[in-house]
């Protein structure tokens, strides 16, 4: 892959050219542990909410145990990227899964027994958070290690991350109303538990790594001018944060404050069930077309994201905000499956970890920013006009990332 986007041989591929193009053995244990792994992610919010509410503590606290979740990672998923590239993927892998089923347990125990001592979750929680830092560099590495056809690998592990978006906090929200909440956690214990089983089963051939000598701040550094020396790449991170905190920060919550109210928070969640169904329909696209270039069809698809909020302001009744939601959902995850294949098959597997966890911090660290701005600019501007501004950063977006030569011609890696 040159700086200006034209096509190379692929840099890091598969280990072997034989077998099924998706479902060979590895990506069957590895669709398995993902898949598990995930659902016990999804859970954790909804049961630690819940399991709070319900013993007596407030929203503040509810609120400081989901921070300390999500600091931990944003702060720590470099270095999880460093690790990944100098102790393989797998391990780091392994040892996060490992981490959160014991996480989970004494998280089940302090539910049974009775929280009197909140420190004790909040520690947990940032736990948790850490290993996750630690697992996600390594999801982007293994799956050209695991399949030949990246691309419908990509769209099927999209599918189920869909599916498991929906079902986890649903099945949660279900067992803590019907059952105590450190039920839930030791459910969710076991999924890490079947998702360390499953990244153990495979059998990969040695993946490249990093000069041993190099100190974990050098690797650092050398992810970072790898990242900044690729134009496609850093281009549309920075075109993404923008997104994030114009666009999929504020729609969330302003988008609530308008539509709960007009028509109750039942139909609400139904809308969310909706881009549901478009997250899994974008997945099953994202196996079947395969555009020569991946970047431009994607954010072609992006194209959709403004019908929400313009539906909104535009006082769509329910079945056409629904309608649109689909197509929301099919877009952006039609987007994600071409953004994670091009960086799967573009960049180098010496410091694809690295560059993945670069990535990571890139997208979600200004998605909290966004979500706090909507509430003072729809105080100040009014909710309508916000979600008026939303759609129209969207389609500067798409248009941003159509316009920018390196990311528009990007080309697909032939058998990817």
């Amino acid at each position: 892959m040159t700086h200006s986007g034209l096509q190379q041989p692929p840099l890091y591929g598969p280990p072997a050219a034989a077998g099924p193009a998706i479902w060979s053995r590895n990506f069957r244990y590895y669709f398995t542990a993902r898949t598990a792994g995930l659902l016990g992610h999804t859970m954790l919010p909804v049961a630690v909410s819940a399991g709070l509410i319900g013993s007596g503590h407030g929203l503040g606290s509810v609120g400081l145990a989901l921070a300390c979740l999500t600091a931990p990672f944003a702060g720590l998923v470099l270095f999880g990227g460093v690790l990944s590239d100098r102790f393989t993927a797998r391990r780091m892998m392994i040892g996060a899964d490992l981490t959160n089923l014991v996480a989970r347990a004494l998280m089940a125990v302090l539910f049974f027994r009775g929280i009197d001592q909140l420190w004790q979750l909040y520690a947990l929680m940032a736990v948790a958070g850490s290993a996750a830092a630690m697992f996600q560099p390594g999801a982007a590495s293994t799956v050209p290690l695991v399949a030949r056809d990246v691309q419908g690998a990509n769209g099927v592990l999209r599918t189920s991350e869909a599916l498991t978006a929906l079902l986890g906090p649903a099945l949660a929200g279900l067992l803590a109303g019907a059952a105590a909440t450190g039920w839930v956690m030791v459910i969710a214990a076991a999924t890490y538990g079947v998702s360390a089983c499953g990244l153990f089963a495979l059998r990969l051939a040695p993946t490249p790594t990093p000069e041993s000598d190099d100190g974990l701040w050098r690797n650092l550094v050398t992810g970072w001018h790898e990242f900044r020396s690729r134009t496609w790449l850093w281009g549309t991170i920075v075109v993404w944060m923008f997104y994030t905190v114009a666009s999929t920060g504020p729609l969330l919550p302003v988008a609530a404050g308008v539509l709960v109210p007009a028509y109750g928070a039942t139909l609400f969640g139904l809308l969310s069930c909706a881009f549901a169904v478009g997250t899994v329909c974008g997945g099953l696209l994202g196996i079947r077309l395969k555009p020569p270039r991946p970047l431009a069809a994607g954010a072609v698809a992006l194209l959709a994201f403004p019908l929400y909020p313009f539906g909104i302001v535009l006082g769509w009744h329910v079945p056409a905000l629904a309608a649109a939601q689909v197509l929301v959902g099919t877009g952006v995850t039609f987007w994600g499956v071409m953004w994670a294949t091009s960086v799967q098959t573009q960049v180098p597997g010496r410091v694809l970890n690295r560059i993945h966890a670069y990535e990571v911090a890139g997208s979600v660290c200004m998605l909290p920013v966004g979500s706090a701005l909507a509430g003072p600019a729809a105080d100040s501007f009014g909710p309508r006009a916000v979600l008026a501004t939303v759609g129209v950063a969207a389609l500067l977006v798409a248009a941003a990332l159509l316009l920018s030569r390196p990311i528009r011609e990007l080309r697909r890696v032939p058998g990817t």
